[in-house]
């Protein structure tokens, strides 16, 4: 699987109980703290083998750094990366330069699964719940903190979360037998679930906007213009596919639509596994809420 399907990752088989995952992402800074810049790249580009149902086994670290930047900081984003991957439990094992006017960090990262196991991003059937691994808002709040605005734990919070690993979520997502998977990134939950909704047309969701888990500031550094570029993109991409309730407050269309930086996992499970997905979520401390369900009318929907 790869290039003919929108899917987070590519799978080649190499024997009938072993495949390759394998992916590449890396990303401008989104803190100014370089070792934390470090991390959460490192979290982001290592997400999608999560998003497949795979298991991260090595990378390499994708660089693109100015000249004029002290090599010292780099040091430092390439610390934070190796923490994430060690983490994570995958190497780094060798990467490559180039001068570029702008810091840009990320990996290529190779994983393993099971040729019959992994998930895809469609699958889901009409039914199913949507559970959604993280909070929203990484894009409003990642802009506070460029404009100097966000307070210091609004900063702190946003970091843990962007950093933190869908190790745990694409575990308890397994364990539930989920039907179809992928990482909330650049798109924003509703892009991401578009493609969730697959080619047929018939496939569509209903979100309930009250479920939805936010970060922390998300409404004040919105009402303030904290805004960044790709949520304009992204509800234009959407708007044919999205209906919105009217009494669904103004703010929840654009928390659908925040651009994400290392999301968490977006996954359908079944209804009967419903008991069980929640309270293996809950023995691991993840936060999981149910956001949704699929139904048959092809269209995102949010409401109250």
């Amino acid at each position: 699987m790869g290039l003919s399907t929108p899917d987070d990752a590519a799978v080649v088989k190499v024997s009938d109980d072993l495949a390759l995952v394998q992916t590449a992402d890396f990303i401008t800074p989104v803190v100014d703290d370089p070792f934390q810049f470090g991390r959460i790249a490192a979290a982001n580009s290592i997400s999608d083998v999560y998003a497949m149902g795979g298991k991260p086994l090595s990378a390499i670290n994708l660089v693109c750094w100015p000249s004029k930047l002290s090599s010292k900081v780099l040091q430092e984003v390439l610390k934070g990366g190796e923490a994430t991957a060690r983490e994570a439990g995958c190497s780094i094992v060798g990467g490559h330069t180039i001068d570029d006017k702008e810091p840009k960090y990320g990996l290529a990262v190779m994983g393993t699964v099971h040729p019959e196991q992994f998930l895809r991003n469609i699958g889901a059937f009409p039914g199913d719940l949507l559970f959604l691994t993280k909070p929203l808002g990484t894009g409003i709040l990642s802009t506070a903190v460029k404009f100097g605005k966000a307070t210091p734990e609004e900063a702190k919070t946003l970091v843990e979360n962007m950093a933190a690993l869908n190790k745990s979520a694409m575990e308890v997502a397994l364990a539930a037998g989920a039907r179809a998977m992928t990482d909330i990134t650049g798109f924003g939950l509703v892009g991401h679930l578009l493609e969730m909704l697959g080619k047929s047309g018939s496939l569509g969701v209903e979100i309930h906007a009250q479920a939805l888990p936010i970060l922390p500031g998300f409404q004040k550094h919105l009402s303030r213009g904290a805004v960044p570029a790709g949520l304009e993109k992204n509800l234009s991409l959407v708007k044919k596919r999205l209906e919105v309730d009217g009494s669904v407050e103004e703010c929840f269309k654009s928390l659908v639509c925040d651009p994400q930086t290392s999301g968490g996992l977006a996954m359908a499970i079944p209804p009967e596994k419903e008991e069980a997905f929640v309270r293996e979520a809950s023995q691991r401390g993840l936060m999981a809420p149910k956001i949704g369900v699929f139904n048959e009318k092809g269209v995102i929907r949010l409401k109250v």
